[in-house]
């Protein structure tokens, strides 16, 4: 087993997180129910964090990706929900309860020389008002959602704008 190959516990809330998600794309359940027989890559997990009136969402600016969510891979030992507000606060400072239920599940290479992994998208509603204290160097901003931003994952401007949509509906 590789030593970043999920182990039991996170490959189990994985796939119950999966089934919960509200929305998928890139048909993330078939691509798991698959690739849970072979060798495991990874899981990815992020978080779409909106202000209390789902019209803003923070993003940091990575490196190489430009403006994309707080995430990254889950640990060993870690569920996916725990990698998620592990790297919201890491990445933006912002120590938040994330909402319930996952927000989706996607598959997608997050390096153009990197197998394709499941990322788990978890939702929170933070305050706007409070300091963004992420890493140095790679800020955290809070962006409009009418307005576009730059980034590796084009497709998730959509998804994301749909999310806030339903969930300002919800409140």
């Amino acid at each position: 087993m590789s030593p970043h190959a999920p182990g039991p516990d996170t490959l189990h809330a994985a796939i119950v997180d999966a089934g919960l998600a509200e929305f998928e794309f890139d048909d993330a359940r078939m691509w798991l129910k698959n690739a849970r027989h072979g060798p495991m890559t990874p899981f990815a997990a992020d978080v779409w964090a909106f202000d209390s009136t789902f019209q803003h969402i923070l993003l940091v600016r990575h490196r190489w990706r430009g403006w994309v969510v707080p995430g990254g891979m889950v640990e060993r030992g870690e569920t996916p929900r725990q990698a998620a507000r592990r790297e919201l606060e890491e990445e933006t400072g912002m120590a938040a309860d994330l909402l319930e239920l996952p927000a989706a599940v996607t598959v997608r290479s997050y390096r153009s020389d990197w197998t394709p992994t499941l990322g788990l998208t978890y939702a929170a509603v933070v305050d706007p008002s409070l300091p963004l204290n992420g890493e140095r160097h790679q800020p955290a901003a809070w962006n409009p959602l009418v307005q576009d931003w730059t980034g590796a994952f084009p497709e998730d401007i959509t998804r994301i704008r749909r999310y806030a949509q339903a969930g300002a509906s919800a409140q």
